[in-house]
């Protein structure tokens, strides 16, 4: 069987860049341990995953990860994986149950995509920022020591927090009429927002390496290559529409609310997902403090500004 490298959630928002990277690094590469990246998709159907399964040394196959054990691992000779797990209230239970798979199945190496930093600690507030930590903590046991494994702490992801820009630009731009314009962003506070094509190709330089032994257990933080505000994001979208943004809201969270409303988390967990805003308003994710660690910098650094991402993001639409 050949020597796999599994990417979990290929077609999810930094899986698709980790897939790409890691193809066009393995394909560069003269001399290479490994010949198949599996990608793990929902659909074989989706224009994503037909895109993808094009590219050299990718296979795409439809599966659901939290069903995945040592002995399916095995059959597809995965050496090294990639997880970017939800971040859904059953995570622990889903993720931990996979690197237990990953440890039986003889794994040599995880790249994890874990959290914000500020939200990883025991006694956090937010819910999913202790499932983070305890994962963290599980895979740092002395049971897992033949497991190496990196976790990557990104920022806030930017097309989360330009969640409705694109619309709203598209909208004006049809019908030449202003709604109010809205952000999570603080108005002067700054934030290093950081694009999940980045994070991805961030794992897959590691996952390419021919020995990730300097990286084991290593919590690497991940910002973007600026600071942005909200006024900075304002003076963008103005720059789109070529005028003024008449009625602006900062500090807006109502697109959390939404994610309970539409019954994507439980409501008990808005609670959770609104304390989540506090870094970001007390500047506490942006360059000066919590920079990308240094050993990211030398490997892989981010560089996509938000204006990239909003580009794409209004292209797309």
């Amino acid at each position: 069987m050949s020597s796999t490298i599994l990417i979990v959630g290929a077609t999810g928002n930094t899986g698709k860049s980790a897939v790409r990277k890691l193809s066009s690094l393995l394909e560069s590469k003269k001399s290479n341990h490994f010949s198949r990246i599996l990608g793990l998709t929902r659909s074989m159907n989706s224009p994503a995953s037909q895109s993808l399964a094009k590219l050299p040394f990718v296979e795409m196959q439809e599966k659901d990860w939290t069903t995945i054990d040592a002995n399916w691992l095995k059959e597809q000779g995965v050496v090294r994986v990639y997880v970017a797990p939800h971040n859904l209230p059953h995570q622990f239970v889903d993720e931990s149950r996979l690197y237990l798979a990953l440890l039986d199945a003889g794994v040599k190496y995880l790249v994890k995509i874990s959290t914000n930093v500020e939200f990883i600690s025991p006694n956090n507030p937010i819910y999913y920022g202790r499932s983070h930590w305890a994962a963290e903590n599980l895979l740092s046991q002395p049971e897992f020591r033949h497991l190496q494994w990196t976790s990557l702490r990104p920022h806030y992801f930017t097309p989360l927090y330009l969640t409705f820009v694109p619309d709203w630009i598209k909208q004006f731009k049809k019908t030449g009429e202003q709604t109010k314009f809205t952000t999570l962003l603080a108005a002067d506070v700054p934030v290093a927002l950081i694009d999940p094509n980045d994070v991805g190709e961030i794992g897959a330089h590691l996952l390419a390496l021919d020995d990730p032994t300097p990286h084991n257990q290593a919590k690497y933080v991940l910002s973007g290559p600026e600071d942005v505000t909200g006024k900075q994001v304002l003076e963008t979208v103005e720059k789109f529409i070529g005028t003024k943004v008449q009625d602006v809201e900062y500090k807006d969270t109502s697109f959390l609310t939404d994610l309970v409303v539409r019954g994507l988390y439980p409501e008990k967990h808005l609670s959770s997902l609104l304390e989540g805003c506090n870094p970001l308003w007390l500047g506490k994710c942006s360059l000066s403090g919590a920079p990308t660690s240094k050993k990211i910098i030398e490997l892989a650094p981010p560089k996509r500004t938000f204006v990239d991402t909003l580009n794409d993001l209004v292209e797309e639409k």
